[in-house]
């Protein structure tokens, strides 16, 4: 990758590293304007690093190049901050342009990833094109309060989610405390507000 990249026009390759330590190491020394993240890396992997390096130094743009397209990989990269994803079939032109347009601020994909992504937005509910609902809760707190806005009791949340009835007391309260809702009923016309229980 590196004799790929030294032979482009306009750019200039100022460090590497072999794994997501190292370049954490070398964005803080170099502070360099665009790095290219593999996200299969020993140690510290190529997500962390990549949500690390937006935080740390938002002026660094990531993208990630890997063999990995699917749709939880690309999504996981995204909103660990990377503007751009490329597959490693990517050709030296088609690197070329994608550092020089993150460098301007652009998000940049490659063509069969930018088919997935436009594929996902085009299929998802409205609801689901926007951030997630309720950030704060997890996933299976999410479940449940979906399915308390659908008018389900505690009985039938536990068959629907193979859980005991006192698992799901207990997730019930950690959603009403986490929502701040005073009641059942005002957790569930919460959840109805955002588009859950449909």
């Amino acid at each position: 990758m590196v004799t790929v990249l030294e032979d482009l026009a306009d750019l200039d390759v100022v460090g590497q590293a072999g794994d997501g330590a190292g370049a954490l190491a070398e964005v803080a020394a170099l502070r360099p304007d665009v790095v290219l993240m593999d996200l299969r890396m020993p140690g510290v992997g190529g997500l962390e690093a990549t949500a690390r390096i937006t935080t740390t130094h938002p002026d660094t743009a990531v993208i990630v190049l890997t063999m990995d397209e699917d749709e939880d990989t690309v999504f996981a990269a995204l909103r660990a901050g990377a503007r751009g994803y490329l597959l490693k079939e990517a050709d030296g032109d088609d690197i070329r342009r994608a550092i020089l347009g993150v460098a301007r601020g652009e998000a940049v994909f490659g063509p069969r990833v930018a088919r997935r992504v436009l594929s996902f937005f085009a299929s998802a509910p409205a609801h689901a094109r926007g951030a997630v609902p309720f950030p704060q809760l997890t996933d299976r707190e999410r479940e449940v309060l979906d399915l308390l806005a659908q008018g389900l009791d505690n009985a039938s949340i536990a068959r629907r989610l193979i859980l005991s009835e006192k698992t799901v007391r207990n997730r019930v309260s950690d959603v009403l405390t986490k929502l701040r809702a005073r009641s059942r009923a005002e957790a569930v016309a919460i959840a109805r507000d955002a588009g859950l229980g449909g």
